[in-house]
């Protein structure tokens, strides 16, 4: 991370520059924990970090049912090409 860029983020930027998701959408994201939030006095702050760790958890859990996935599609196709 560089020096010019933010350890927090609010809610609605953090929803809208890695999800795409407007200002409702985001906070209701945030409620439910899909976006880590900590809370600084009344303010509602997005910790930038723990949100990519989350983000690069979930690409790397993806990739690797996505692998487990076409093993398990190429042994199917393998068996049922050697039943007569």
């Amino acid at each position: 991370m560089s020096d010019s860029t933010p350890l927090t983020i609010s809610v609605p930027e953090a929803g809208k520059k890695y999800f795409g998701l407007c200002r409702n959408a985001s906070y209701d994201a945030a409620s439910r924990g899909e976006i880590p939030t900590i809370k600084v006095g009344r303010l509602l702050r997005v910790p930038v970090r723990a949100l990519e760790r989350m983000l690069d958890r979930a690409e790397s859990s993806t990739l690797s049912r996505a692998a487990d996935n076409e093993s398990g599609a190429s042994v199917i196709t393998a068996a049922a090409a050697t039943v007569p």
